[in-house]
C-alpha cells in the first residue's frame, strides 16, 4: 500500500491537530484515526519521533503530567501553520482519498470473504439438512413422535446464544476503541446472509 502521508505532511497534520488544542500523544493517534475512519492508524512509533522533531525545531513545547506529556503548539509552530494553509488543504484532500482508497480496499476485502462465508454457510446447511433428514427417517421407522418442539426450542437457544455472545464482544470491542463504519458495515452483511441461509433452510 502507498504511503498514507506524503513526506513531511504528517508533522505539518500534527501541527494542525494541535492548533485545536493541547493534547497527549495517545490523543494525536486517537484523533488521526478517526480521521481515517478507521481504516488506518498510526503507530507510536511514528508519531512520537515527529513530535520530538517538532519540539526540537520550537513548534510544539511539551508539559509533564505524572507519567504523560502533554503537547502543545507555540507562536512558532501557528506562524508555520498560517504561512502553509494551502499545503494543509492538500494534505486535507490527500487524507479524503486515501481514505477513500483504503475504504475500497477493505470493501473488496469484505466482498471476497463474503463469497467464502456463503460458500461455507450453504455447504453447512446442506450438510445440517442431510442430518435432519437422515434422524428424522430414522425416528420414523422406529416408530417414535416427531420431536418438533425439542428441536425448536433448541434452535430458539443456539440463536439467542449467539446474540447475547456478540453483544458482550461488542461491549467489550467498545471499551477500548471506537466500533468503525467499515466493522458495522460488515456485521451487517455477514447478518443479512446469515438470516438468507437461515429461511432458504427453513423452506425447504
Amino acid at each position: 500500500m502507498p504511503p498514507v502521508f506524503a513526506h513531511g505532511a504528517l508533522r505539518l497534520y500534527l501541527l494542525a491537530l494541535l492548533e485545536t488544542g493541547p493534547k497527549h500523544g495517545y490523543e494525536l493517534i486517537k484523533a488521526l484515526g478517526e480521521r481515517f475512519g478507521g481504516t488506518y492508524s498510526p503507530s507510536a512509533g511514528t508519531i512520537y519521533p515527529r513530535l520530538g522533531k517538532l519540539e526540537e525545531e520550537g513548534l510544539v513545547a511539551t508539559e509533564t503530567e505524572g507519567r504523560r506529556t502533554k503537547y502543545f503548539i507555540t507562536e512558532a509552530g501557528r506562524a508555520e501553520l498560517d504561512g502553509r494553509r494551502q499545503e494543509l488543504a492538500d494534505v486535507e484532500d490527500t487524507i479524503s482519498a486515501s481514505v477513500r482508497r483504503l475504504a475500497d480496499n477493505l470493501r473488496e476485502d469484505i466482498r471476497t470473504n463474503m463469497r467464502g462465508l456463503r460458500a461455507d454457510l450453504a455447504a453447512t446447511a446442506e450438510a445440517a439438512r442431510t442430518s435432519a433428514s437422515s434422524a428424522a427417517f430414522r425416528s420414523k421407522a422406529a416408530g417414535h413422535a416427531p420431536e418438533s418442539q425439542r428441536v425448536l426450542k433448541e434452535a430458539e437457544l443456539l440463536v439467542q446464544s449467539f446474540r447475547d455472545d456478540v453483544r458482550v464482544e461488542l461491549r467489550q470491542h467498545g471499551t477500548s476503541q471506537p466500533l468503525t463504519p467499515l466493522t458495522l458495515e460488515t456485521i451487517r452483511t455477514v447478518l443479512d446472509q446469515a438470516r438468507i441461509s437461515i429461511r432458504n433452510s427453513l423452506q425447504n
